[in-house]
């Protein structure tokens, strides 16, 4: 595996692969990986000869009083991870280098990002979008690779990437999650045992939507009722929103109608996380995928 740490020899590593006539496949990380990033890791290399795995610690995405200090960075055991794997590129540019000293431009998606987890974290989407655009520019790929688990990012991502025209296909994956149901995400590192076991009502709570829908109830607020019922009955964890959301423009869905999402965000012990659950219509029926 090849590290790369500036942009002009990604942008040449990937001329090289497709000058060969290679489909390439980019996974964009912030390291700390778990099974998650492994599994789209998987994905990109069922679909591409050439997979790239980008890790960078992205600091305009984070608040002034949220975790960028003590973010985790394991950065030897994410490249021992990733070379076992047969990623052939790992592109682990500096702050600097993605940020130099001038750099004053930024790339939003308008509406889609001011909602949700827009509103709980401002400048936080635009800060991802900024980002996933350079590395889609840097990069070239034919595919790029994102976790249903941030389903609003996903779909911010693929907005910009459909409204800016870019040639790179948005493809998501589905949530990777523990026995017990939590979501993997590089923050659940900040629970201690207490506050982990906490963190299951997000699980439990969507299982208890999926029970209501697939029961035969559309109306959004008696789902939701029960979704955060479950979580209420944890002290321990705070809950910041529980919606359903239509899949497509991530507008309330007052009644379940089309494909949704029901999304959750909450703080337990200090550490915010967030979950959802697809719901996808079959007929008179709806599938619900957690």
């Amino acid at each position: 595996m090849e590290i790369i740490r500036t942009i002009e020899g990604m942008k040449r590593a990937s001329r090289a692969a497709r000058s060969a006539g290679r489909v390439t496949g980019l996974v964009p990380t912030m390291g700390a990986l778990h099974a998650g990033h492994f599994s789209l890791i998987r994905r990109a290399q069922e679909k591409c000869a050439s997979v790239a795995a980008t890790i960078f610690v992205n600091p305009t995405q984070f608040g002034p009083h949220e975790d960028l200090a003590k973010y985790p960075r394991p950065f030897e055991a994410d490249r021992e991870a990733l070379e076992k794997m047969g990623v052939e590129y790992l592109f682990a540019p500096s702050v600097e280098e993605m940020y130099p000293r001038g750099f004053s431009t930024a790339v939003e998606a308008a509406g889609l990002s001011g909602i949700l987890e827009g509103r709980s974290r401002p400048g936080h989407f635009r800060g991802v979008t900024t980002v996933v655009l350079k590395l889609l520019e840097i990069a070239r790929p034919d595919f790029a690779f994102f976790g249903r688990k941030d389903a609003q990012q996903e779909r911010i991502i693929r907005r910009m990437a459909q409204d800016l025209n870019l040639d790179a296909e948005i493809v998501a994956c589905p949530i990777v999650r523990e026995e017990d149901g939590l979501a993997l995400s590089s923050r659940n590192r900040y629970l201690d045992g207490e506050d982990r076991k906490a963190a299951t009502a997000l699980y439990g709570s969507l299982e208890a939507g999926r029970r209501e829908i697939e029961a035969g109830e559309r109306d959004a607020e008696r789902i939701l009722g029960a979704v955060r019922g479950v979580v209420a009955a944890e002290p321990r964890v705070a809950l910041d929103y529980a919606e359903l959301v239509e899949a497509d423009s991530f507008e309330r869905a007052g009644t379940l109608r089309a494909d949704c999402y029901v999304l959750l965000a909450a703080v337990v012990g200090g550490t915010r996380l967030i979950d959802n659950a697809l719901v996808e219509q079959a007929g008179e029926r709806f599938r619900v995928t957690l």
